[in-house]
């Protein structure tokens, strides 16, 4: 099949923010197996071949994942669960034959009008009926037991990858089938957990079922001669070719009828998907939405969406109406062929009333069991969308593992400084996943405290580099290494604020009860947030409730709790008017005056703050690093001083 496309798009700001180890993470991936090997289609297939093809594999790939909960790797409850579940099928199934032997002996009862016999099978029978529903009970159990079990393994295991070395980041950044992942975890991996264990165990009932009760009608029907043509014809066992045939002429009618369901099904969850992910877009933006005048725009986008999801439900009616026809009409009919059949034995005296019955019984339940996949092909077209949809994901983070198990497509490295070096870029170069260079051989070394500025014209790449020192950008080439045991914490241009109380989004990405509430007001105030010392345990939408430059300066508050060696802003201040910047800025410089400092901005008054320039110049095959100069030392010094600094630029004290 297709690999994955690693093209990486442009983005304009680090989402994720949080204090991690600079060390180079090891992990323990080691003992997860390797991502299957693609299987590219067949280049003399047509592009509708190719696309069954493809199609085909993506189920493939789906259950070589899946199929590892019954793995060694795996859940230790999937066997004994999934064999209490075999066991319990084939006592279910003897339970009702128990109910149709004992069916055959009441109407017997009753046509030989024996009152004792009658009333002997009457006390027989609230022992068969509450054991049946018990046993049904503690089966539907089971069953969902091992639905809930094999997902939630399931699950928490594409959670893993997904999260794992920022690929849940790094989709964004490639092309592929994996838009909207949270719907692809959440309800395609319910359906697609949920179908096959109900499926299976719904097959292997039918399979056991008929077998029993096709017996049944063969014992009790035996041959059935009838006169053809001035000949006489005998059909043995008559019941059961009559099961058949009805049961061959149903299921093909429901085949034929319903031949698109699976793809319209699977159009119809896509565009259910898009509807929601708009949604979700309109409810995250509210603001810029709102102070936009957009709401008719965005309302005109809406119902184009929606049209596109009611076309689609139109169309899955028409599905659904056609296959509840032919289902009906089966389960209007089932009941009535079986006695019609029996009549003529029964009435020349070569049948019991209780044998018609039992036969008639035993004719619903052969036709219930060849009948469940006419019953449940929806549910089968469901589950094929389903599963294409989250097998997409996982062939997407599967195309981000090879990428980084691969000697081919460059990665660029972490390791440890040398000296005194707190962080160091030794020929590092960013590029596309494709190897088209975004940044090339850039050398700086930075020692602890200094204070680095970014400088570069916009596009030049400055804040792709500040991801490949976080480690969410890993395509490229050299080392980027880190002084032993330091931490190292992001400041992006957009903070991230998670939902739950204040202190919770002030202590992210610890935990809310690392800092007492006295130590979180502290630092509040620090940053010009005294007002919400009173709000810290309260729940709130934080993330909708503060502006822009409230959530900046919470992002410095959460940066002062953590106390990191090396800090990484990303015009982590751009919301901030020139007095607030400054007194951010002038904050961590006396709360934490051994850190390191790398900051990419635009404004020049930032200077002030830093101790050294490096200046990134866009240029053809990538952009490089121009100049590495020393900055005039001195914070506050006005505007003059800061006009002066940027005239004397052009003279750099160290050039590289």
């Amino acid at each position: 099949m297709i690999d994955t496309e690693m093209k990486p798009k442009p983005v304009d700001a680090t989402e994720q923010e949080g204090t991690k180890s600079a060390r180079p993470e090891t992990g323990d991936d080691a003992a997860e197996p390797p991502p299957p090997d693609v299987i590219e289609p067949d280049a003399r297939l047509s592009p509708e071949e190719a696309e069954k093809a493809r199609k085909r594999y993506l189920l493939k790939r789906f259950w070589i994942s899946a199929r590892g909960y019954w793995s060694r790797r795996g859940d230790g409850f999937a066997w004994p669960c999934s064999i209490g579940l075999l066991a319990l099928i084939g006592m279910n199934v003897g339970f009702q034959y128990g109910i149709n032997v004992w069916n055959r002996s009441l109407f017997d009862a009753i046509e030989q009008r024996n009152a004792s016999t009658v009333y002997h099978l009457a006390s027989l029978f609230p022992p068969l009926v509450l054991g049946s529903v018990a046993l049904v009970t503690f089966q539907v159990y089971v069953r969902m037991l091992i639905q809930r079990r094999w997902r939630s393994w399931l699950t928490r295991s594409l959670i893993g990858r997904w999260l794992a070395n920022g690929r849940y980041y790094q989709l964004n950044l490639i092309g592929g089938d994996h838009q909207n992942p949270e719907a692809r975890l959440s309800e395609d991996m319910r359906i697609a957990t949920e179908s096959p264990v109900d499926f299976v165990a719904g097959v292997i009932s039918a399979f056991v079922s008929a077998s029993t009760f096709i017996l049944v009608l063969w014992t009790i029907g035996g041959a059935l001669t009838l006169p053809i043509a001035g000949t006489y014809v005998t059909i043995p066992g008559f019941l059961v070719v009559a099961a058949i045939c009805y049961a061959g002429i149903t299921s093909s009618s429901i085949a034929f009828i319903g031949r698109n369901f699976v793809q319209v099904s699977e159009v119809k969850n896509q565009v259910e998907a898009e509807f929601r992910y708009t949604l979700t877009r309109v409810r995250e933006n509210g603001e810029s939405i709102a102070l936009l005048g957009g709401e008719e725009e965005e309302r005109n986008d809406l119902d184009r969406r929606f049209g596109n999801v009611r076309r689609q439900w139109r169309l899955l009616a028409h599905q659904y109406m056609r296959t509840s026809l032919v289902s009906t009409a089966s389960m209007l009919i089932a009941p009535v062929v079986p006695v019609l059949l029996c009549a003529p034995k029964f009435l020349d005296g070569s049948m019991s009333l209780g044998q018609v019955m039992q036969a008639a019984s035993a004719f619903t339940i052969v036709q219930a069991a060849f009948g469940w996949l006419v019953d449940n092909y929806p549910r089968l077209a469901d589950w094929n969308a389903s599963a294409r949809r989250v097998a997409s994901l996982m062939m997407s983070l599967d195309g981000l593992e090879r990428a980084e198990q691969s000697d081919t497509l460059g990665r660029i490295t972490r390791g440890e400084t040398s000296g005194d070096a707190m962080l160091s870029l030794n020929d590092v170069s960013v590029s596309l996943g494709d190897g088209t260079a975004v940044v090339k051989e850039t050398e700086v070394e930075i020692k602890q405290g200094e204070r680095v500025l970014v400088a570069g014209e916009s596009g030049s790449g400055k804040s792709t580099l500040v991801r490949a020192i976080a480690g969410l950008w890993p395509w490229g080439g050299g080392s980027v290494n880190f002084r032993e045991g330091s931490r190292m914490f992001m400041l992006p241009q957009r903070p991230y604020i998670p939902s739950g109380s204040l202190r919770r989004a002030v202590a992210y990405p610890r935990d809310a009860d690392d800092w007492s509430a006295e130590e979180i007001g502290a630092a509040l105030d620090k940053v010009g947030l005294g007002h919400l010392k009173e709000k810290i345990e309260e729940e709130a939408p934080w993330d909708q409730t503060l502006s822009g430059g409230e959530k900046q300066r919470l992002t410095f508050a959460r940066l002062l709790l953590h106390d990191p060696d090396i800090i990484v802003m990303d015009e982590a201040t751009a919301a901030l008017d020139d007095k607030s910047q400054d007194a951010m800025m002038e904050t961590v410089t006396r709360e934490l005056p051994d850190a390191t400092i790398v900051s990419v901005a635009h404004r020049a008054e930032l200077e002030a703050f830093h101790s050294r320039k490096i200046t990134l110049e866009r240029r053809d095959g990538g952009a490089k690093l121009v100049s590495d100069i020393e900055l005039m030392p001195g914070r506050k010094a006005g505007r003059s001083l800061l006009r002066r600094m940027v005239g004397k630029a052009s003279r750099p004290v160290r050039e590289k």
